[in-house]
């Protein structure tokens, strides 16, 4: 027992216990308006943040900050020797500040107010005051993570994505598995969805996981075929790109069980901790795709009839 990790380990399993929960989320797809759902989220603990918000999109982005917000509470909870852990795990948000920038100066629209970090800032207060495109890459390439090339914002949200998982990997071993499903789905979709091998800077970043076999490969079946025999899973019975949905939503899942084993079976520690931000950001992702449900009227979430 790692006795500083006590309190903070309290903490989390009681905010993993406060989540809306797969079955409620079901019923919240169902709902016959965005607006009917948006109100039945009004008791939980996403209701602050969706106050007075009306479209899919402010929604989308009121439930991540919720989420942001209750890494940041977690990490005033953990020891001195947690804080690698909590910067790694909230590198999603600053990952998506960076993107949005790289897409305003590729000529998309304004980038929106950043999401706040607070300590658990990586790089994004040097990183985020660059003033071109080029300057963006230079930034990100002396910060820890990396060079990103020059492609579009497909690809760098991929290379930053790897990135991330791999940073998380790193710190949190449990993690592990989630960084090859990754590099797995972003190496599948690469080859079969947009035909061809990933950018330099991102093979760099997938090669160490996956070998270099896979690059040759014409279809899903000769791809699976010459993984590494734990990742081969991961596009399990996929047999065509247009089914590799199906691989991202088991690849969630997978993450959420994990997630609670970690709360179940750890004494306190940093796996606890960990599984407490993976059960919450599984929950949040499972409320993103119920709104979107819930926005088309369609009674019913793909996904989440996807995921167990």
């Amino acid at each position: 027992m790692k006795s500083d990790w006590v309190g903070a380990c309290v903490r989390a399993r009681s905010m993993a216990q406060r989540r809306v929960g797969a079955g409620s989320i079901r019923a919240l797809s169902a709902a016959p308006t965005l607006a009917a759902a948006l109100a039945a989220l009004q008791p939980t603990y996403y209701g602050e943040r969706l106050h007075g918000v009306s479209s899919l999109a402010a929604s989308e982005r009121a439930i991540s900050e919720t989420v942001l917000w209750q890494l940041r509470v977690l990490a005033g909870w953990l020891p001195a020797s947690g804080t690698a852990l909590a910067r790694a795990a909230a590198g999603t948000f600053e990952l998506e500040n960076i993107v949005a920038l790289a897409h305003q100066f590729d000529g998309g629209p304004t980038a929106p107010e950043p999401y706040r970090l607070g300590a658990l800032t990586t790089a994004w207060h040097r990183v985020g005051e660059a003033s071109s495109r080029e300057d963006l890459g230079v930034r990100l390439r002396t910060s820890p993570w990396g060079e990103v090339g020059k492609g579009g914002p497909g690809q760098l949200r991929d290379t930053l994505s790897v990135a991330w998982a791999r940073r998380l990997a790193t710190v949190a071993p449990p993690a592990r598995p989630w960084f090859g499903a990754v590099c797995v789905l972003t190496a599948a979709r690469s080859l079969t969805v947009d035909g061809d091998l990933p950018a330099p800077q991102l093979l760099h970043l997938l090669r160490p996981v996956l070998g270099r076999s896979w690059e040759s490969a014409g279809n899903i079946a000769d791809f699976r075929a010459v993984l590494p025999p734990s990742l081969q899973k991961v596009v399990g019975d996929i047999a065509v790109p247009q089914e590799l949905w199906r691989a991202e939503v088991r690849a969630h899942t997978s993450v959420e069980k994990d997630g609670f084993r970690l709360l179940r079976g750890s004494m306190p520690g940093p796996e606890v901790v960990l599984g407490a931000i993976a059960v919450l950001s599984m929950d949040a992702w499972r409320v993103r795709a119920a709104l979107a449900a819930s926005a088309t009227g369609a009674g019913s979430s793909e996904v989440l009839d996807e995921a167990p």
